[in-house]
């Protein structure tokens, strides 16, 4: 599929993305699973080539969840590893494409020094582009990011009856990030798996068996083909 097979005036303006898959990809090919993380590069960067074909405005992926500090140490301590290279590697290519770099996320203890200050350049570096927003999400997860903003409701001793939607968004990671459109998953796997709770709410879900490293920008495009052949509804009904 390519994108003239797309309707362009049904372009979603905001795609989300699980990059699930990578361990699963490489023990299939009797690799370490940090083969995989690093074999998703590729796709991942070809996903921004194809969000940039597309003219789409945000493109979201979910790269550390707050859950993943769990899995075994040293892949861990790949992943920052792998996260700080392919930051120094990639900004000024992804600069000069005019993609803007965000983060969203918890900036504690755990994420090393170094990692941080590379995000913070990254952030620096393309802070005026504006032809795609690419926002990592690291150190990442949706439960977290609600807790977070009422806390800040708290701190900021918002009373209870001024609490609403509106308060609560404004307080996310990002308050200037649009909802998500479209949410795609990698890898079979059927679960949001703690991603944009709140901004999902009204996304449509695409799920493939494509495993994350084999994910291409013709996958991208089949992803928007479903979404362009449904009825979004938010809920109410169309005529």
């Amino acid at each position: 599929m390519s994108v003239a097979d797309l309707d362009p005036s049904r372009i979603p303006r905001h795609i989300a993305a699980v990059m699930d898959g990578n361990g699963r990809w490489a023990q299939r090919r009797g690799l370490k699973r940090t083969e995989g993380h690093a074999a998703g590069e590729e796709a991942l960067f070809d996903t921004v080539e194809g969000a940039l074909e597309l003219g789409i405005d945000w493109l979201t992926v979910y790269a550390f969840s707050t859950e993943n500090w769990r899995r075994p140490r040293d892949e861990v301590r790949y992943l920052m590893g792998f996260n700080e290279s392919l930051l120094v590697r990639r900004r000024d290519e992804l600069n000069e494409r005019g993609v803007r770099i965000r983060f969203v996320g918890r900036r504690d203890w755990r994420v090393p020094k170094r990692l941080l200050r590379r995000m913070d350049e990254s952030i620096e570096l393309t802070r005026d582009n504006r032809t795609l927003t690419l926002t990592i999400a690291f150190n990442y997860g949706g439960r977290a990011e609600i807790v977070d903003a009422v806390r800040a409701l708290v701190a900021e001793g918002v009373p209870a009856d001024k609490i609403d939607e509106r308060a609560i968004a404004r307080r996310l990671y990002d308050p200037e990030m649009p909802d998500p459109d479209l949410v795609v998953r990698t890898s079979g796997e059927y679960r949001l798996s703690n991603f944009l709770l709140w901004e999902a709410a009204y996304s449509e879900l695409v799920f493939t068996d494509v495993l994350w490293p084999d994910f291409r920008r013709e996958h991208l495009f089949a992803a928007v083909r479903q979404f362009q052949e449904r009825d979004r509804r938010f809920g109410g009904l169309n005529e």
